[in-house]
């Protein structure tokens, strides 16, 4: 008899830590599951100031889910931003829509994730209140840029062309070699052409002295033939 109560408090012990174990691994069970709180949403400008919206996923399950974001007016779907699907992560892991959103403008993000998750994220998407500012400068406008036709003209629009430099070089009239040469002093020319130098009025005088001489001998020689002939 004592056997029989030792067994039933065995198997009353075993029970109560059998249902303590279903209990953990159901509530483990439902932590790792999907849910609509692992997603949520939020409206932004990426670094070139343009409006995007960014949905990010923390299903640490790694469900693949799809995403849709819808623009709202009035209550209803004004139209569809675009549809991405994202497996989830402990982290996060995220998706992005480019949407050129206006402040305050209302977004429904609906998430789909087999037969587990197929809801709207709640509340719903509210855009900031102030607008993206576009940090890229504005590009010039193209009647701001000269085309190259106004800048320089072609050379069979300038008219007649312009000669040939070697034709226009073999045409001229050869320079004179003399033409820029200083010109020789009056008193220096005929020097130059005779050979005269500062010794021509010494030969000139003894030329003059011999002829004189040479006279005065041919005269003497007359007289002396004229006397020998009249005695």
């Amino acid at each position: 008899m004592s056997i029989s109560r030792r067994t039933a408090r065995s198997v009353r012990i075993l029970g109560v830590a059998s249902a303590t174990a279903a209990l953990a691994l159901g509530a483990a069970g439902n932590a790792l599951a999907c849910n609509i709180r692992d997603f949520s949403a939020v409206a932004s400008c990426d670094d070139n100031g343009k409006g995007i919206i960014t949905v990010t996923d923390t299903d640490a399950s790694g469900v693949e889910a799809t995403v849709s974001v819808y623009l709202e007016s009035n209550g209803a779907d004004a139209r569809m931003v675009g549809s991405k699907t994202v497996k989830g992560t402990k982290k996060g892991a995220t998706v992005t829509f480019s949407e050129d959103w206006a402040p305050k403008a209302t977004y429904r993000v609906r998430i789909e994730a087999g037969k587990i998750v197929n809801e709207d994220i709640s509340p719903q998407l509210t855009a900031p209140s102030d607008a993206c500012k576009s940090s890229s400068s504005p590009s010039p406008s193209t009647s701001e840029t000269p085309k190259p036709s106004e800048t320089a003209s072609s050379p069979a629009s300038s008219g007649t062309p312009s000669a040939n430099p070697s034709e226009s070089e073999s045409s001229a009239a050869p320079a004179t070699p003399g033409d820029n040469a200083p010109s020789p002093a009056a008193g220096s020319s005929n020097l130059a052409e005779t050979g005269a130098n500062s010794n021509t009025p010494m030969i000139a005088g003894i030329a003059g002295a011999l002829v004189v001489v040479g006279g005065g001998a041919v005269f003497l020689g007359m007289r002396r033939r004229g006397a020998s002939k009249s005695s």
